[in-house]
């Protein structure tokens, strides 16, 4: 075995262009796709026209000065604005395609705010492009969803104050003025105290227990509305459980899912092309008649692309964790799920390669097996039919890219299911492909 790994090194020695493909390759494939999951769009331009009078604020929230260009920034946070001065300039950018939309402030906006006159409208406009519209929209109404949802909170906080205001006397303050309230449990403890003076047959004495009643029936009923008016500001809030394991972000799934792909294509298309090349240049006959065992040439052709494909997985790593904050402490678990993601996918190619007689065979049957394997290894549960579903996942157990990715998902970020029943598995994939292989060389002995 030492001799045929000299062999198949000095051959890719030679051969330092298809080497550098074959590493460059696989990486930009991998890298592309994990920039694609763990990145979104760049931010959309958008024109933006603010109509508001310089300096005017929403003055009478609870008696504080709010900003209204404060929610503006944050719009900003998520779209690239483009200034304009007019309305017409901005329908201008949105039909040029300067800008994916527009974004225009009324200057009654603050008005209506103030005094209580309605809601609040600003005006979008957007171009006729469908993609472009969707991602654009969806943006603006998230961005505008959470400056609805401050602005709410912080009426919702007035109006319970308001309320108090109202129970228990004190400082009010609206469009037209503050005033300085008696609050209705005072007054009626003024009713009470004026009821006990007066005689029994007072003529004013039906009137004012009737006024008492009333006040007693108000506040009750205010009692009721403090927690009315929290549960119409937020009626839902969530609280998300994680069922087992811990949740992985999605910028730190893209690291395990690049390395992934790319010790995929590595393994497959080095292991399919070194054995495919011992059969066409019709060395495997001569090797296997006596100078080695067909089995030992097997683990050998694995051995060597599991070691090549885990070093440049291990690289990829060590690159990627330079840049982000990836746990260095699971170091010896990342050589774990490495090596048998290797193995695993190295036996595939082995497979491949006893099928195929040629390289040319060889290497576009593996590419054509590992990326789709790769995109159902992508597929979530509720984006097929059951039944569908119940066969990618079959054939994600039958292949070794899932457990793959599955076992270097653990090692970087702790993920479940646990690194070493992933690790079970490629290994019992590596044997099996192995046999595969083994069986489908059986006929090239001659």
């Amino acid at each position: 075995m030492r001799w045929l790994l000299l062999k198949d090194l000095q051959i890719l020695r030679r051969s330092k262009l298809l080497v550098g493909l074959l590493v460059v390759y696989p990486i930009a494939i991998a890298l592309l796709i994990g920039l694609a999951l763990s990145r979104g769009p760049d931010k959309p331009a958008v024109a933006f026209l603010n109509q508001v009078p310089l300096g005017q604020a929403v003055t009478n929230v609870g008696g504080e000065e709010i900003d209204f260009s404060r929610y503006a920034d944050e719009i900003f946070e998520a779209v690239d604005p483009v200034r304009v001065k007019t309305r017409a300039e901005a329908i201008e950018k949105v039909e040029s395609g300067a800008a994916l939309a527009a974004l225009i402030i009324p200057p009654d906006v603050v008005d209506r705010l103030n005094g209580g006159l309605g809601q609040a409208e600003i005006e979008v406009l957007y171009n006729g492009d469908a993609l472009k519209q969707s991602y654009v929209q969806a943006t603006i109404d998230s961005q505008l969803a959470r400056a609805n949802a401050a602005l709410s909170a912080k009426i919702r906080d007035v109006a319970v104050e308001d309320l108090a205001v109202l129970t228990d006397g004190g400082e009010i303050h609206t469009p037209i003025g503050s005033h300085d309230l008696l609050g209705l449990r005072t007054a009626k403890e003024i009713l009470a105290a004026t009821l006990a003076e007066l005689p029994a047959d007072a003529p004013v004495r039906a009137g004012i227990e009737r006024v008492d009643d009333f006040a007693g029936q108000a506040l009750i009923g205010l009692g009721f509305a403090t927690p009315a008016l929290r549960a119409v500001s937020a009626p839902i809030q969530v609280e998300t459980t994680v069922l087992s394991g811990s949740r992985t972000p999605l910028d730190a799934y893209a690291v395990a899912l690049a390395v992934a792909v790319s010790l995929l294509l590595v393994s497959v298309l080095l292991a399919a092309g070194v054995l495919a090349l011992e059969r066409e240049e019709q060395a495997y006959g001569r090797l296997v008649r006596g100078l080695v065992a067909k089995t030992t040439l097997l683990a050998e052709k694995i051995a060597l692309a599991a070691g090549c494909s885990a070093l440049v997985g291990l690289a990829m790593l060590c690159g990627i964790g330079a840049f982000t904050g990836v746990d260095w402490s699971r170091f010896g678990l990342w050589i774990a799920a490495l090596a048998a993601g290797a193995l695993g996918c190295s036996a595939l190619g082995v497979a491949i390669g006893a099928l195929a007689r040629e390289v040319r065979a060889a290497s576009l049957l593996g590419l054509l097996l590992a990326l789709p394997l790769a995109f159902l290894a992508l597929v979530p549960s509720g984006a097929v039919a059951g039944g569908l579903y119940d066969v990618v996942r079959v054939v994600n157990a039958a292949f070794p890219f899932k457990p793959t990715l599955q076992a270097l998902d653990a090692a970087v970020n702790g993920a479940e299911p646990g690194l070493w029943g992933s690790v079970a598995h490629l290994l019992a994939l590596t044997a099996a492909f192995a046999a595969l292989a083994r069986l489908a060389l059986r006929r090239f002995t001659a």
